[in-house]
């Protein structure tokens, strides 16, 4: 395991333990990246039991496409390469239907596994192809989305029961004594409707603790509850002791007047958070704001590579800014830590300046903690160097050799963060001020990371005279 240190604390626990101070002296392991937890309403699905999905990965089967489940889109269209996701909610009630025999009594019941008032119908007929087969076809909406085919005749009933038991989406039960019955068949019977869970603020802290044991670049929540807002920053602050390194993307919609949001991503003051204020955009003809737009970005900052910058990225498919601020107004905003969106001199949409919402440094924190891309290569390098030095525990001696075992291994991390155009510098020694003794060693991580050319300016001399 790892996690963050005190100078001078020593740990209950075996394990590498990570401590982050600057450095003024100038005032290879798995990299994770693309990976996007998000935590959202739906009216189907597991409910607060984590899935991981690809970006290829139809979410729609899993929750169907209702309510806010269109937050893992916008995370994909961002970047992210896998999905963390969690439904959100407690209680509900489950669709169902009973299939009755030829005799008009019920002999199979079906209901859905999961809670939601998800609309769903079932067809029993003939197959087209097969007179001695017929076919089971549940829909949602128009499309299909499950179907079997099976003996038809005596023993119908047993057959669905047994092809529908195959399902992860429903839960199926055959009536006592209808073993051999037929099926009536049906053509787009409707279940029941169930209805969907309701969602606290409770809701959301026991999502975020079911996502907890995974690890995510970034993470986002399907509102623009400020409540809702604060705990997730203060998840982010309680699994960062605890080593785990994620950031937060949030946004309120437009409707919250614009002092107020600047307030609320002021209020934050943690370079794990980002605040997106300008959020209302068309997205291909579609207006989108607050959740939805956190998403595309929490996406982005997931997927983008530590030795690159969001600022003037284009986000693609965001052809207007519904809400554009002044020039006054987005430099007073990124005082402020506002994420700004903004629009190029060729009209596209653009990160204006990729920060987060930290505005105050202090002793252990310098300037670069406000920009994504510092933030990106320097939780990437301590993870990376966690994940070396953990496999290290118990299996090398405190010895002098031992511990030249772990420096040379650490600084194969810092060359390799060089080479990958990451870091300038990467320097590790060990601890002249704490004495390496029984099971602890100390050791001094000296890091010069790079960043992008964001401040570009240009000189124009001109004279009065025409001749050179």
């Amino acid at each position: 395991m790892a996690g963050t240190f005190v100078i001078g604390e020593e740990k209950v626990r075996p394990g590498a333990y990570f401590n982050i101070s600057r450095n003024d002296s100038n005032t290879s392991a798995d990299i994770v990246n693309g990976v996007t937890a998000v935590v959202f309403k739906a009216d189907f699905g597991p409910l607060l039991d984590v899935r991981k999905l690809n970006a290829d990965t139809d979410y729609g089967s899993i929750y169907g496409t209702g309510l806010t489940t269109d937050a893992i889109k916008e995370a994909v269209a961002g970047g992210a390469k896998e999905i963390i996701a969690c439904r959100v909610g407690h209680g509900g009630t489950n669709a169902s239907i009973d299939l009755n025999d030829k005799d008009g009594e019920a002999a199979v019941k079906i209901s859905a596994m999961y809670p939601g008032d998800k609309k769903f119908a079932v067809t029993i007929r003939e197959k087209i192809t097969d007179s001695l087969a017929k076919e089971c076809i549940i829909y949602t909406g128009t499309k299909e989305f499950v179907k079997f085919a099976f003996p038809a005749g005596e023993g119908e009933a047993a057959a669905v029961a047994e092809g529908l038991a195959k399902s992860e989406s429903f839960a199926v039960s055959l009536v006592s004594g209808k073993e051999k019955a037929e099926l009536a068949n049906i053509s787009q019977e409707t279940f029941t409707k169930g209805e969907n869970p309701e969602v606290t603020t409770e809701d959301y802290s026991d999502a975020f603790a079911a996502i907890e044991p995974y690890v995510f670049n970034t993470i986002c929540v399907d509102t623009e509850d400020t409540v809702i807002h604060l705990l997730l920053a203060a998840f982010l602050n309680r699994i960062f002791e605890a080593g785990s390194l994620a950031q937060g993307v949030v946004a309120e919609k437009y409707t919250v007047d614009l002092d107020k949001r600047i307030e609320h991503a002021l209020g934050f003051n943690d370079e794990k958070m980002h605040y997106v204020l300008n959020a209302r955009v068309n997205e291909e003809g579609k207006e989108i704001d607050g959740y939805q737009t956190a998403a595309r970005i929490a996406g982005m900052i997931g997927a983008c590579a530590s030795n690159s910058s969001l600022t003037h990225t284009v986000i693609n498919g965001f052809t207007d800014i519904l809400e554009r601020l002044t020039n006054t107004q987005i430099v007073d905003a990124e005082k402020k830590g506002c994420l700004v969106l903004s629009v190029s001199s060729k009209n596209q949409v653009w990160i204006d300046n990729a920060i987060n919402t930290l505005t105050v440094f202090t002793e252990d924190k310098d300037e670069g903690w406000r920009k994504i891309r510092r933030v990106k290569t320097r939780f990437e390098l301590i993870r990376r160097v966690n994940d070396i030095t953990d496999d290290l525990v118990g299996k090398v001696d405190n010895d002098s050799n031992g511990r030249k075992t772990i420096v040379s291994q650490i600084q194969g991390v810092g060359k390799s963060m060089v080479e990958e155009g990451k870091l300038v510098s990467c320097t590790v020694t060990e601890s002249t001020v704490y004495t390496a003794d029984g099971d602890s060693a100390w050791f001094n991580i000296d890091v010069i990371d790079k960043d992008s050319a964001e401040h570009l300016y240009m000189m124009f001399r001109f004279q009065f005279s025409t001749n050179e």
